[in-house]
């Protein structure tokens, strides 16, 4: 069995799409498959379509969740409905092809346990494409774990890796960090991007901003690493300065037109004040997000909440 896992959210223009390019290219696969779609509490008629294929097609299943909580919620919550033994994760608005998962099948039928998509191009615009770009390679450098360059969601796993993926108890999900730090044997196949079938896209700045604090928080202690070198090359710099200011004092000379004797600078003060203030908000601002992490993840609160299933049954609790 094969399951694929589509969070959706909004896609109502696009739903019925995914499930006629899904049952076209499943012939291909040989094998069963089922098509687990989270809805991630639509406003509009997504749930209701999806709700006329599940009566028409048994092989689709629906998990509704009482609002929307999030793509890697809805994602988690997938994972943790999916039955199959091979188990892919992809978008619904059909960027992430069906017609391009037989590749990814093949390569777990050799042996891989993870077979993730490395985007080669993106149809979005070009500052989307240069965060994109930017975002990825900075996880890299920050990330304690090798965590693939221009890898997204979409990819194909072993039940094994998704029974790893589920077991895990943090709250704040990541879903591609997750899949690289449970390990097994992983490789990556290239594709290139299609262009979204219909509707906006649903990440807005705020919540890519989000998901890349979601990947440098969860996986990289480094800014807190990098407050401490912050601190360590301001003090050194803040020494230095001491003792030339004490030297011209001591001997009488000028530096660029300032005698600390004559009492001028208060310019040159003030700014080295805002900057020193300025480096000590920007530290505790990262401190304070670590600490909000971890408030988060104290609370225990459920991931997400279902409201409805079709077709599905709750997964066993842990």
């Amino acid at each position: 069995m094969i399951s694929l896992v589509v969070p959706a959210y909004n896609e109502e223009d696009g739903i019925e799409e995914l499930h006629r390019r899904v049952r076209n290219a499943s012939p291909a696969w040989g094998e069963d498959w089922e098509l687990v779609v989270v809805d991630d509490g639509s406003r509009d008629r997504t749930l209701e379509i999806l709700e006329g294929l599940a009566a028409t097609d048994p092989r689709v299943k629906v998990v509704s969740l009482s609002r929307n909580f999030g793509h890697q919620p809805a994602v988690t919550a997938g994972l943790n409905h999916a039955t199959g033994s091979i188990v892919c994760v992809m978008d619904a608005d059909l960027q992430d092809p069906p017609e391009e998962l037989l590749p990814f099948i093949e390569k777990i039928r050799e042996g891989y346990d993870v077979v993730y998509a490395i985007r080669t191009k993106r149809k979005e615009g070009l500052l989307k494409r240069l965060a994109y770009y930017t975002y990825y390679r900075a996880l890299k450098r920050l990330a304690t774990l090798d965590i693939p360059l221009d890898a997204g969601d979409f990819c194909v796993m072993r039940g094994e890796v998704v029974d790893a993926i589920n077991s895990l108890p943090e709250r704040n999900r990541f879903v591609r960090g997750l899949r690289t730090w449970v390990g097994f044997r992983q490789t990556g196949l290239a594709y290139e991007r299609a262009a979204r079938y219909a509707g906006e896209p649903k990440y807005t700045l705020r919540k890519l901003l989000g998901l890349a604090s979601d990947g440098i928080v969860n996986f990289s202690y480094r800014p807190l690493q990098a407050i401490m070198l912050v601190g360590f090359f301001v003090g050194l710099i803040a020494v230095a300065l001491g003792l030339v200011v004490l030297s011209q004092y001591l001997w009488n000379f000028a530096i660029a037109g300032y005698n600390p004797r004559e009492a001028r600078g208060w310019t040159s003060l003030i700014l080295v004040l805002l900057f020193s203030s300025a480096v000590q908000l920007f530290c505790l601002g990262i401190l304070g997000v670590y600490l909000g992490r971890l408030f988060e993840e104290t609370k225990r609160r459920p991931v997400y909440l279902v409201k409805k299933r079709i077709g599905v049954a709750a997964p066993a609790p842990d």
